[in-house]
């Protein structure tokens, strides 16, 4: 049994439209490789600050709070 035959939209290459492709059915296999935008593992304990995430979770809380028992007067 023969894969249809597709034309890629971003690049114009033809190729074989197979059931277990990843990505777009309109998109040829390289152009449908995801990039990379993942920060690496140990930036990412940098950014992680437990106070700063304490102080966001605060302002949510009283914002909430506004938000459900305000007086509309």
């Amino acid at each position: 049994m023969a894969f249809p035959i597709k034309t890629c939209v971003s690049c114009g290459e033809e190729f074989e439209l197979k059931p277990d492709k990843p990505g777009f059915a309109n998109r040829c296999p390289s152009c449908s490789e995801p990039e990379s935008t993942e920060p690496a593992a140990d930036s990412i304990s940098d950014v992680f600050d437990p106070r700063a995430e304490r102080e966001v979770n605060a302002a949510r809380r009283r914002a909430i709070r506004n938000l459900l028992y305000r007086q509309d007067s």
